[in-house]
């Protein structure tokens, strides 16, 4: 951080410096904006009282309940809850690290409960039709019929997150043994096996010239880049995901981890075992895997309903 190990920081301070440690690191420029955004909220809530304001190591215990009852009260679902304790806390194990905290005192607020929510899968019919849509689709006025079917095939075929789509480069892809090289949350990287049509697709966008051709076709620069050949950022993503579901489908739900869940319970009802599953996804735990289970029962269960005399 640039000052010395006893010397107290703001709480903005501490926040900015690991906002920096962050973007230093890779993190993803979702999750810098998420972390930036939770941060600066904290910092705030404090502000009023200007001895805590100014230092980091006036924040203890009573305050994060304090503050956490604060949550509540504006009436935040656990989930967002969740994600911005665990800011704080990530901000904390930086700060004891850089010797400007003795503990991590958001370590030792309890972690609401979050609600079992499933997610919807869409069927396997819903996102081809999503991919022959674009397809069928003629080049204008939509953005790149090629660069756009080589995504959505990288989605549903691969399963990435859509922050390892866009960080995606040319040299990640071993076109002769039909691999991907993905560099997933904390920097850490898995191999993906590219499907067929995925594949062709990404080769056909890369024939067609690709936006900002100016840049060439070096292999670290980019995959999927705008007309004016900067890298392609999730925002966009997620608008042409759902462009081309409402054209396709009518549907302006699906969006690109619409097609990470598919992929993954599609795979479970073929038969792929849960340990593959959690390599393939970059699940740090099973368990984040295990609620695929679940969404296949329920599947399961719907089909049960509809189709047996005695349902």
């Amino acid at each position: 951080m640039g000052r010395s190990k006893r010397e107290m920081a703001t709480l903005e301070q501490a926040a900015n410096c690991y906002i920096a440690e962050l973007e230093r690191r890779g993190a993803s420029p979702h999750t810098v904006r998420n972390y930036k955004l939770d941060l600066r909220q904290w910092a705030q809530y404090f502000a009023p009282t200007q001895e805590v304001a100014a230092d980091i190591g006036a924040v203890d215990l009573r305050l994060m309940r304090e503050w956490l009852a604060g949550l509540y009260d504006l009436r935040l679902s656990p989930v967002s809850i969740r994600r911005k304790l665990a800011a704080v806390r990530s901000l904390f194990d930086f700060l004891v690290a850089e010797g400007l905290a003795k503990t991590n005192v958001a370590s030792l607020v309890k972690t609401p409960k979050a609600p079992q929510r499933l997610p919807d899968v869409m069927s396997e019919e819903k996102a081809e039709n999503i991919l022959d849509g674009v397809e069928a689709r003629k080049p204008e006025p939509l953005p790149s019929r090629e660069r756009d079917l080589a995504i959505l095939e990288l989605l549903y075929g691969c399963g990435i997150r859509v922050s390892e789509l866009v960080g995606s480069n040319i040299d990640d892809f071993d076109f002769e043994e039909g691999w991907l090289k993905v560099r997933g949350k904390g920097n850490k990287e898995r191999q993906v096996p590219l499907p067929e049509t995925a594949l062709k697709a990404v080769e056909q966008y890369l024939r067609s010239g690709r936006q900002g051709a100016a840049m060439g076709r070096k292999l670290a620069s980019p995959l999927f880049v705008n007309r004016k050949g900067a890298r392609l950022s999730d925002r966009q993503v997620r608008r042409l995901v759902k462009l081309y579901a409402v054209l396709a489908t009518g549907d302006g739900t699906v969006h690109p981890h619409s097609f990470r869940h598919a992929y993954a319970t599609h795979l479970l009802a073929d038969g792929a075992d849960l340990r593959s599953i959690q390599e393939l996804l970059g699940h740090a735990r099973l368990s984040t895997t295990q609620k695929y289970t679940q969404v296949s029962l329920r599947q399961l269960m719907e089909v049960y309903d509809r189709a047996h005399p005695k349902a």
